[in-house]
């Protein structure tokens, strides 16, 4: 998601996910890489440094209205390193409640 005055964090994002094209090219078939994108997660510091206003503020420009809990995102990446993965590589995985699809910096 891109959001105004944020010119080198948008970019860093993009080349994450340039650079795992590219090694994903480089490396196969050895090694497989992908690149997880989460959105908010609701960690310590995220309980630490919100007030009970911030985070239903955010929460609400979220389509699922919540953060996603750590081990959400664990799991995704206990997927992409099973097994069951194994055909997966070059591709970036968006595990953000919906955040994009709504538009959260839009509104």
């Amino acid at each position: 998601m891109r959001y105004p005055y944020y010119a080198d964090y948008n970019a860093a994002k993009a080349g994450v996910i340039e650079l795992t094209k590219t090694m994903a090219l480089e490396l196969a078939p050895k090694v497989r890489v992908v690149a997880v994108c989460p959105g908010y997660v609701l960690t310590p510091m995220q309980k630490a440094e919100y007030t009970p206003e911030m985070m239903d503020k955010v929460n609400s420009k979220i389509p699922l209205k919540r953060h996603a809990m750590p081990e959400e995102i664990a799991g995704l990446f206990a997927f992409l390193a099973s097994d069951d993965a194994s055909y997966i590589t070059g591709h970036e995985y968006i595990i953000d409640g919906g955040e994009i699809t709504g538009g959260l910096a839009s509104r």
